[in-house]
Formats: structure tokens, C-alpha cells, sequence
């Protein structure tokens, strides 16, 4: 397992990080020890949770993921995990959080204060933004409407500043992002050197075969501003691993939670899956191990979050950290991104 300084910070983190969010819906607390056990034990040092989670989320199960992370990193030597979570922003219903989560500081502080004890440590070592609180395409979405936004969203500044009081007391070692754009990424880092605040240092967006979107804008941004992309959805719900072209009944969130999976069943998505799966298998390789090597080796890549419900699947995408994209593979892939491009964007 390789590991990597993220830079800026003291983090060392491994290439894989797990992924977190089946924890207290598809998987119950005994699953998610043993999934944290068998991760540590193949080298992952890195684990990414989140307020919000399980997904879907839900009043009833909400804080679950943390909780079941808390139990096990108890027994943990704390500083052996470099250990990630979010802060839910607006726009996107729960009002199971907090009365409808908002990035008002006040909201912010509370939110870091509940997952500091759901998760059982007094810091955190990354504290993300989940999504944007200004209205931007993201999620499937793909048009950027300025009639969506509302006037009083709290601006970067103010979300920045209200972080930057958790970094002081201590609760919060590093800043980071998720699901933002090439504007966002640029005015977070304006943000902070114009009223010397703390830079963000990662963002978690979305990356796989069939969304290949971050290597345009948002590459550059992170590239000029020194913002580590860390990688989510790398097998796009699992459809990269080919199970559901397999097995259209396959159990995963796609039969579970349909309603999660609409920005993947888009035209010539289906085509694609089938094409880069065919691709895997006549190199050798399935197709998990094809879609996770793939993302693996870019260079603007820190880490590749992954996500399972069986310690089968863990081992398979644990073992993709050992697959190496060949010059053949490498314009095997490029012949069929020029013919698709990015469906699923």
C-alpha cells in the first residue's frame, strides 16, 4: 500500500482510504469493525466519514457511520488513523440535522462538536464541507442556473472563519472541500490569504471512467492553488465493477436506493460499463481492479476512496492498489474515452 504526504499538511495518508457511508444501513456495527480491521491491516491508515451519513440519509439512522467509526477508533491508536468527516450544508432537505443543516458558524461548531463525540476523539484530522451552501450543479446536475441562488447564503468567507475557529481550539487539524467547482476551489484559497484564515488542503469530488469532468477546470484550480483531490465514487455506485451488466438484479444501492442512482443511467452509460469491462478482461484484469488502477494512477490523485458492503468486495478493491496501468491499457482506455467521454456527467 503506497502513502502519500498530502501537501501542505503533516498528513501521510494511504492511496486507498475507506469510504464509510454503508456503515449503520447496509452494514451493521460488527460489519464495519471488521471491515475497519481488515483495511488497517492491509495498510489503509486513512478513513472518510460524515455527519450526514448513512446514506440514504435518514432522521432515524443519522450519525450512525460516525458512531460505529467511534466504537472502533476507541480501541485505536489514535494517532496511527488519519481520520476525515463533513459538515452538511443547505439545499438539500434533512431537517433531521440541526432543524435544516445551515453554514451559519454557530451550526458549523455544533456540527464538528456532535461528530467529535459520535466518533469518540477530540480532533479531527481533515473536516470537510460536504457540498457547496450556493446553488451549484452538482450530484448528476450539470447547468449553473444564478436564478437558484439565495441571497442570504453565508459567503466563503464567513464559512472559512466560523472553520477556522475549530482549527484554534484544536478540534480540527486540516480544511477540506467536496463537490465543488473550479470558481469555488479558486475564491476558498482567495478567501484565505486575503484575511489570513487557513487554506483548505483537499477536496472530494467525484472521478471514475465514465465522469472524467475534474480533469478539465478543476485539475488547474487544484494544481495552481495546491488542493489534493480525494476521489470519490471511483466504481460510479458499483456499475464499473460490471455487476449490474452481469446481473441486473445484483443486490447494491443501485437495486436498493434507485433513487440515488439517476446521473448513472444516462444514455450510452450502459455501453460504456460494458466496453471498459470488456477492456479489463482482455488484459487480465476484472473490472473493479481495471476502474480502480485507472483512477489510482493519475497524478493529480492523493487518494481513492472506496466503499463495500462485503469483505469480498473489500479485499477485491484493496487488491486493485497492486494493479499498474500498462501503455497498452493506458490507450485502451483513451480509444474508448474519445467514443464516450463522460456519460454519466
Amino acid at each position: 500500500m503506497q502513502h502519500r504526504l498530502l501537501p501542505g499538511t503533516d498528513l501521510t495518508v494511504s492511496s486507498i482510504c475507506l469510504g464509510t457511508m454503508t456503515f449503520g444501513e447496509q452494514n451493521s456495527e460488527s460489519d464495519a469493525h471488521q471491515q475497519l480491521d481488515a483495511a488497517t491491516a492491509a495498510g489503509i491508515n486513512f478513513i472518510d466519514s460524515a455527519e450526514m451519513y448513512p446514506v440514504p440519509g435518514k432522521g432515524e439512522t443519522q450519525g450512525r457511520t460516525e458512531e460505529f467509526v467511534g466504537s472502533w477508533l476507541a480501541k485505536q491508536a489514535r494517532d496511527k488513523v488519519v481520520l476525515a468527516t463533513k459538515v452538511a450544508g443547505p439545499n438539500r432537505g434533512m431537517a433531521w440535522i440541526r432543524g435544516g443543516p445551515q453554514f451559519t458558524a454557530e451550526q458549523i461548531v455544533a456540527a464538528c462538536d456532535a461528530s467529535l463525540a459520535r466518533l469518540k476523539t477530540d480532533y479531527i484530522d481533515l473536516y470537510q464541507v460536504h457540498w457547496p451552501a450556493r446553488a451549484v450543479p452538482m450530484f448528476g446536475q450539470s447547468l449553473y442556473n444564478p436564478a437558484d441562488e439565495k441571497p442570504d447564503t453565508p459567503s466563503i468567507h464567513e464559512q472559512l472563519e466560523a472553520l477556522t475557529r475549530l482549527v484554534t481550539a484544536g478540534k480540527v487539524r486540516y480544511l477540506g472541500i467536496s463537490n465543488e467547482t473550479a470558481w469555488g476551489v479558486a475564491e476558498w484559497g482567495h478567501a484565505a490569504d486575503a484575511n489570513g484564515l487557513p487554506r483548505v488542503k483537499t477536496i472530494q469530488n467525484v472521478y471514475n471512467l465514465i465522469n472524467r469532468s475534474f480533469e478539465s477546470g478543476l485539475v488547474e484550480a487544484c494544481h495552481r492553488e495546491q488542493v489534493s483531490l480525494l476521489v470519490y465514487s471511483p466504481l460510479a455506485f458499483g456499475l464499473l465493477s460490471a455487476k449490474y451488466a452481469d446481473n441486473p438484479a445484483a443486490d447494491g444501492r443501485m437495486t436498493r436506493f434507485p433513487q440515488f442512482g439517476v446521473r448513472y443511467r444516462k444514455p450510452f452509460v450502459d455501453e460504456a460499463i460494458a466496453a471498459y469491462a470488456k477492456l479489463a478482461r482482455e488484459h487480465g484484469l476484472t473490472p473493479t481492479q481495471l476502474a480502480l488502477a485507472f483512477v489510482r494512477s493519475r497524478w493529480f490523485v492523493a487518494s481513492t476512496i472506496i466503499g463495500a458492503t462485503t469483505l469480498a468486495q473489500l479485499t477485491e478493491n484493496i487488491g486493485s492498489s497492486e494493479v499498474n496501468i500498462t501503455p497498452e491499457l493506458e490507450a485502451g482506455i483513451e480509444t474508448l474515452y474519445r467514443q464516450y467521454q463522460s456519460p454519466a456527467l
